[in-house]
């Protein structure tokens, strides 16, 4: 399905800095980019730069003066979201894995799966199939963790959201990581501009490894499967911030949108013979 996005970032620079920037739709064989253009005003030096972990698309801004800089993000994605059976979602052997995905059985600095093994192990490991695990996971989250705006900062990790049972969308997702991780089952970072999601802004869930493929996971249940538009995936938000400031650099103003452009477009609903994936 195509969507159309668009990000506006507003900053003031009170001296030279640098602004490295991941809001760019990603470009793969199954999410096309159709259209896109980027604009800041004033005018400034721009590197386009590809990670080398994870999948994802960088823009370096040089800002040598002072002053406010608006910076204007657009474009048209075919966003490559496919429907798969459930069936087709075995356990993938760790010595069968790709070396790609092997990073994603370790902590990391937010998905401290190695502090959540005895939970993980005491409220899932009964589940003898691994996708039941993950759908019992991310509806543990959804019931027991309240999702309250302003509740969290950039240091909370999974164990902190595990603890206080309270966050948003990226704390959500960093709790769902670490115990698909702490599992043995190969969990990563997704985030991405999102359908329907209100009020409008990016929006954070995981993907985790099963049947040779990555199938997206929510446990907010905030947004339509098959209606996201990946920006990034990383081992957490550590690798996948929108937006990181070298310099003196403020944050002003934000503003994000995401139209389907399809007519015939329909919502995903949670259905237990099948699971999505973004290629």
């Amino acid at each position: 399905m195509r969507f159309e996005v668009s990000a506006k970032l507003k900053y003031e620079a009170k001296a030279p800095s640098t602004l490295i920037l991941s809001l760019q739709a990603y470009q793969s064989e199954g999410q096309q980019v159709l259209e896109e253009s980027f604009v800041s005003d004033p005018l400034l030096t721009i590197h386009d730069l590809v990670g080398d972990r994870g999948e994802k698309r960088f823009m370096v801004l040089e800002i040598p003066n002072n002053g406010v800089i608006n910076l204007d993000y657009r474009a048209v994605v075919e966003n490559g979201c496919s429907r798969v059976p459930v069936s087709e979602l075995d356990e993938v052997m760790i010595n069968r894995m790709p070396v790609s995905v092997l990073p994603y059985l370790n902590a990391s600095r937010y998905c401290q799966s190695d502090k959540l093994y005895k939970f993980a192990s005491n409220k899932f490991g009964h589940l003898k199939n691994a996708y039941k695990q993950v759908i019992a996971i991310r509806d543990w989250i959804y019931t027991n963790v309240e999702y309250k705006g302003g509740s969290t900062n950039a240091n909370t990790s999974a164990h902190d959201t595990l603890t206080e049972q309270t966050g948003v969308c990226r704390d959500f997702a960093h709790l769902g990581i670490a115990l698909c991780r702490a599992l043995t089952i190969p969990a990563r970072y997704f985030t991405g501009y999102a359908y329907k999601l209100k009020p409008q802004d990016f929006h954070a869930c995981f993907e985790v490894y099963l049947g040779g493929k990555w199938i997206i996971v929510d446990a907010t249940k905030l947004v339509p499967l098959n209606g996201m538009v990946k920006i990034a995936t990383a081992m957490d938000a550590t690798d996948a911030a929108l937006a990181s400031i070298f310099g003196n650099l403020r944050f002003l103003k934000m503003e994000v949108q995401t139209q389907a452009l399809d007519a015939d477009f329909e919502d995903a609903v949670i259905d237990e013979h099948f699971a999505y994936s973004y290629l």
